[in-house]
């Protein structure tokens, strides 16, 4: 699996609070080794986002992605707050 990030998903992520940098990168080390992890709470999206999937970093922060390849390229797109993410 290769993870990749789009310049969104930097850009954002570089804005984010410590914490949240930190939970990311702690729940991104049990998505490699498990994309079904319980606490990741990994689902696909509906509405305009359809074809991408959100986990959970925090009980209200979100990572969204998308799969490429069958699941070989794994490309975040985005991070925030659920209202940030889905009002889109």
């Amino acid at each position: 699996m290769q993870i990749e990030y789009s310049k969104k998903f930097i850009k954002e992520f570089k804005k984010c609070p410590f914490n949240i940098k930190t939970s990311f990168k702690k729940r991104l080390e049990v998505f490699i080794n498990d994309q079904c992890s319980p606490i990741l709470n990994n689902h696909p999206l509906i509405g305009e986002l359809k074809n991408c999937r959100s986990i959970n970093i925090t009980g209200d922060w979100r990572a969204v992605f998308e799969e490429i390849n069958d699941g070989q390229i794994i490309y975040f797109i985005a991070i925030g707050t659920h209202s940030q993410l889905y009002s889109l």
